[in-house]
């Protein structure tokens, strides 16, 4: 909600007629709610396909304030749980990714950002601890700066990762840069590294190239080319298919 301050003008009991005072200019909206959905090709995070080469659909909720506080929500359906399930022939369910964080962000000097904060993933009602011994829900801790175009991030879990035995204190370190091109285009190269604690076998490096179109009315197109170094078998699909090999991923974005 914006809250605007309004002026009313006195009249002259001598005068005819009175101007009115100039309103002073609206104040700055002390926060800002923004919600976004979208349909992609496949989901990958960290470069592995969370859905099997399929499309998802996704969508999200941020809440920031001027302070720099912010918190969120953010959804996508995904296969890889269920999946894990049909490769060891034992029941299992997870069909969402509910993501939910909060933070603060804020500038140290010019051209010069941080961010820090907290994320939970949330597989609603998995059961995926039957397949592994440990449940999907992770809990990471985050801290980012930013200069100028490019932003370093490292993320670090305070619970096992992603369902993996033994993996607490894993951590993930990524480099990113945002170039404007103009015309509504911009380019995001990304190069990541994914270490699992107790774990080197699933442990790998991610890159990805990204061309984001804004289309305009909060529409935004995107193609990212996506892959890992990932180790064979590592991630892998019931029947055998490479979830971190190199691919193209499209989506379409609606904000609001």
């Amino acid at each position: 909600m914006i809250l605007a301050a309004l002026a009313v003008a006195g009249a002259s009991a001598f005068a005819q007629t009175a101007a009115p005072a100039a309103a002073p200019e609206a104040a700055a909206p002390e926060n800002t709610l923004a919600f976004n959905v979208s349909v992609a090709s496949e989901y990958r995070y960290r470069g592995i396909s969370q859905t099997r080469f399929k499309p998802a659909l996704q969508g999200g909720v941020d809440f920031t304030h001027t302070s720099g506080f912010y918190v969120g929500a953010w959804a996508s359906t995904i296969k890889w749980i269920k999946d894990a399930g049909v490769a060891t022939s034992t029941p299992v369910k997870g069909p969402i990714e509910l993501d939910l964080y909060g933070g603060y962000r804020g500038e140290i000097v010019k051209d010069v950002a941080y961010d820090v904060g907290y994320l939970r993933y949330q597989y609603l009602n998995n059961t995926y601890r039957n397949v592994s011994g440990a449940n999907a829900n992770t809990d990471e801790l985050y801290g980012a700066i930013t200069y100028n175009v490019v932003t370093a991030k490292y993320s670090h879990s305070t619970s096992n990762l992603f369902g993996t035995p033994n993996s607490k204190n894993s951590g993930y370190l990524d480099v990113s840069a945002t170039f404007d091109l103009g015309d509504g285009l911009t380019l995001v190269p990304h190069i990541g590294r994914q270490v699992v604690k107790n774990n080197g076998f699933f442990s790998y490096t991610d890159y990805a190239l990204t061309l984001n179109k804004d289309l305009g009315n909060g529409f935004v197109v995107s193609g990212a080319l996506q892959g890992t170094d990932a180790k064979s078998g590592a991630y892998v699909s019931p029947t055998g298919k490479n979830l971190g090999r190199d691919g193209l991923v499209v989506s379409v974005k609606y904000n609001f």
